[in-house]
């Protein structure tokens, strides 16, 4: 009996009480602990032929959903959670911060009667969920956030179909070289942990090469990637080089007909649409391989969004967690080993050029550079041309 359904337990108590006949029904009520109203309800519905069937309840059984019996439940949680509620641009999922427990004793106030688990399943079906805390005040958001992502995507989509590449680039967060503790756990001996410096202070002895910095670039149609590991200074520089490295390993075997590439980027940072060296370094890459660059800059505040940063870096630290990253040909080892059930590949390698900061590049190099900026947002989306001027 406690292995069976609701329902297969009356039938199995009803069959019984059938089978022993008179006195029946008492004597299986006593060995079962049923009670007499269910034990006359398993009889009837035996005798009216019911079968054993997956579901516990005829059809239009059970009590009514709650939204029915107290009106005006789903909207009052819904008011509740929209001063307060978040969008994604790339997702029709919508979030809350407050909490089930919150929201409950607030609907209570007002006179309904609701649980925590009534909230979060009538939060599921209004297409809520609920998430952490963290990184959701996005501050002031430009006006033409949501049609720059169209814009982006009608580029990435126009250049897929027509078999050019498509990459998302970005800086993974730098890491402390040495013996340093890293998130997470790794299995070990029993009572065995790896010991680690107390300090996370960085090593004097590096200099400022005491800090990883791996850069990485994300086919978006071949779900592979690449990371370049330096170890000098995160700059426009080092990034295009980054992305000349990856077109010299992965792109031109990947795509052998291509004369266009299309490079998604943050709006900041060593690739943001700010610093001329960044441009001015791309046409120089535009000239040596002979593509044409496009490059579309994801709208300010919006980096969480960046293609890389859930279809690379968050696997790469997932593969590390736990692991000390030692030295910069451990990092390299790591992030190269890093796979998912989905297929994803990545090769890595360590970049030791020196890489010089603060580089200025005057109005008359700007001038000069085969950049055309599109007409729309023509500081976030713009093509640069191979031609021999931008050496």
């Amino acid at each position: 009996m406690p292995h069976l359904g609701e329902r297969q337990r009356r039938v199995v108590a009803g069959a019984m009480a059938e089978a022993l006949g008179r006195g029946g029904q008492a004597f299986v009520v006593g060995a079962s602990g049923i009670s007499t109203s269910t034990m006359s309800r398993a009889v009837r519905e035996v005798r009216a032929g019911v079968e054993p069937s997956h579901r516990q309840r005829a059809a239009g059984g059970g009590d009514r959903p709650a939204v029915d019996k107290q009106p005006g439940l789903l909207e009052a949680l819904d008011e509740l959670v929209h001063p307060v509620t978040r969008g994604s641009p790339m997702s029709p999922l919508r979030w809350t911060l407050k909490s089930t427990r919150q929201l409950a004793r607030e609907l209570t106030g007002q006179g309904f009667r609701a649980s925590a688990e009534l909230v979060r399943r009538l939060l599921h079906q209004m297409g809520y969920s609920l998430q952490a805390p963290a990184k959701q005040n996005e501050g002031a958001q430009h006006p033409d956030r949501d049609a720059q992502f169209g814009y982006l995507n009608a580029l990435a989509g126009e250049f897929g179909a027509a078999g050019e590449p498509v990459i998302s680039v970005d800086t993974k967060k730098k890491e402390l070289i040495g013996s340093y503790a890293n998130g997470g756990t790794e299995w070990q001996p029993a009572g065995q942990p790896q010991r680690v410096s107390v300090h996370d202070f960085a090593d004097r002895a590096l200099g400022e090469f005491a800090k990883a910095v791996p850069y990485g670039v994300c086919d978006v149609a071949d779900n592979a990637g690449w990371v370049s590991v330096g170890d000098s200074a995160d700059t426009a520089e080092f990034a295009v080089e980054s992305i000349r490295r990856w077109w010299g390993t992965l792109g031109r075997d990947r795509f052998p007909q291509a004369t266009r590439l299309l490079i998604t980027a943050d709006a900041g940072g060593s690739n943001g649409y700010r610093p001329r060296a960044w441009k001015w370094f791309l046409a120089r890459l535009a000239a040596d391989t002979g593509l044409e660059i496009t490059v579309a800059h994801y709208p300010p505040g919006t980096s969480k969004w960046n293609k890389i940063e859930h279809r690379l870096f968050s696997f790469i630290s997932m593969n590390w967690r736990g692991r000390p990253l030692t030295d910069i040909a451990t990092i390299v080892e790591l992030i190269a080993s890093t796979t998912t059930q989905t297929g994803l590949t990545v090769q890595a390698a360590h970049d030791p050029n020196w890489y010089q900061r603060g580089i200025k590049i005057t109005d008359r190099q700007m001038q000069h550079l085969p950049l055309r900026p599109h007409d729309w947002h023509g500081e976030w989306n713009y093509t640069i041309t191979p031609t021999k001027h931008a050496t």
